[in-house]
C-alpha cells in the first residue's frame, strides 16, 4: 500500500450566487486541471433564511453533471423539461445536463431555519457533452451506510466501498462519493483508486491527514458591537484537502471527531472551454451555446 500525500490544503471563500444565496466556495472557476474531472464544489450552509431563500432561479447548464447533496432543510427543483421534485435531508440529485437544460433550485430551511447542502460539478467528456439530459433522484433511505467496529461510518452515494455500492450509477467520471465520519481519536485508512483524482472536504470536527497539518476554519466577517471583524470561524472547518498519487489515505480524527466528503474520479484530460454553467471543449462550442441561449434554441427536444 502507498499512502497518498497531501499536496494542498485550502479554505473556502465566501461567495454570493444565484439570486442572493450566501455560500462558501470550496473550489471552482480556476484551473480545470487541478481537480479534473471535478470543476466546482459549493457548501451552502446557513441558519438565516434571508441568506438563502432567494435561491437559484432559472439558469442553464450544458456539458456537465451537477450533484446536489442535502444535509438539512429542503431544495425544491424544476426544469425546462417539466421535471420537478423536492430534495430533503440526506437526499441526493445527480443531474446530467448533457446537451442542455434550464432548471431552478430553491432552498427551504428546516423547522429551525437551517439549510445545509453541497453542490459538486463534474465535467463530461466530449463524447457525452451533447447527450440527452437525465436525473437520478436518490432518497436518503436508499443510500447505504456502513459502520466499522471502531464507529467509523460511511454513506456511499456513488461507487463501491467496504463491500457496498452506492445507488447512483452510469456516471462518466466513474466517481466515488462518500460521506465519512471518524470518531474522536481514531486513526483510519481508506483505500482509493490509484488512477483517480482524489480530494476530501472537511465540514465537521477536525483532524490530520498524512503529511498535513490540522484543517482550519475560514476567515469570515462577523459583527460585534456594531463593528465588522474578521475572525477564524470554528463552527465548521471548511477545509479542502487535495491528495497526490497512491492507493490509500490516512486520517487521524481530532478531539471532536471528523466528518468529510471523500470524492474521487477518473480525469478526462480534454481541453476545457468554460463560461459559467456551460462547459465545452472549444471556444467555438461555447459561442454556439451562448448564441443558442440568446435565440431560444438552447433546449433540444429530440
Amino acid at each position: 500500500m502507498s499512502i497518498r500525500p497531501v499536496t494542498h490544503i485550502g479554505s473556502t471563500q465566501p461567495t454570493l450566487e444565484g439570486a442572493g444565496v450566501r455560500l462558501e466556495r470550496v473550489f471552482g472557476f480556476q484551473d480545470p486541471e487541478m481537480l479534473d474531472p471535478f470543476l466546482l464544489l459549493d457548501d451552502f450552509r446557513n441558519e438565516r433564511p434571508e441568506d438563502y431563500l432567494k435561491g437559484f432561479p432559472w439558469h442553464p447548464h450544458r456539458g456537465i453533471e451537477t450533484i446536489t447533496y442535502v444535509l438539512a432543510g429542503t431544495v425544491e427543483h424544476g426544469d425546462s423539461l417539466g421535471n420537478s421534485g423536492n430534495l430533503g435531508a440526506g437526499d441526493v440529485q445527480w443531474m446530467t445536463a448533457g446537451r442542455g437544460i434550464m432548471h431552478q433550485e430553491m432552498p427551504k430551511g428546516d423547522t429551525n431555519g437551517r439549510m445545509h447542502g453541497f453542490q459538486l460539478w463534474a465535467n463530461l467528456p466530449s463524447s457525452l457533452k451533447m447527450t440527452a439530459p437525465r436525473y437520478q433522484d436518490v432518497a436518503s433511505k436508499e443510500i447505504p451506510v456502513v459502520t466499522d467496529d471502531d464507529g467509523t461510518s460511511a454513506r456511499i452515494i456513488c461507487g463501491e466501498f467496504w463491500g457496498k455500492r452506492g445507488p447512483v450509477d452510469g456516471i462518466a467520471a466513474d466517481p466515488q462519493y462518500l460521506d465519512i465520519h471518524v470518531p474522536a481519536g481514531q486513526k483510519k485508512r481508506f483505500k482509493v483508486d490509484t488512477y483517480k483524482q482524489t480530494f476530501a472536504y472537511i465540514f465537521e470536527g477536525s483532524g490530520t491527514f498524512e503529511g498535513a497539518s490540522d484543517p482550519f476554519g475560514v476567515l469570515t466577517e462577523k459583527e460585534f458591537g456594531g463593528e465588522e471583524l474578521k475572525i477564524r470561524d470554528e463552527t465548521g472547518n471548511r477545509s479542502l484537502v487535495i491528495f497526490g498519487s497512491g492507493d490509500e489515505i490516512v486520517v487521524q480524527a481530532g478531539e471532536q471527531g471528523i466528518r468529510f466528503l471523500l470524492v474521487s474520479g477518473a480525469p478526462i484530460k480534454e481541453p476545457v472551454a468554460w463560461h459559467g454553467p456551460i462547459v465545452m471543449n472549444t471556444r467555438q462550442e461555447l459561442i454556439q451555446a451562448v448564441t443558442e441561449l440568446q435565440n431560444g434554441t438552447f433546449i433540444k427536444q429530440t
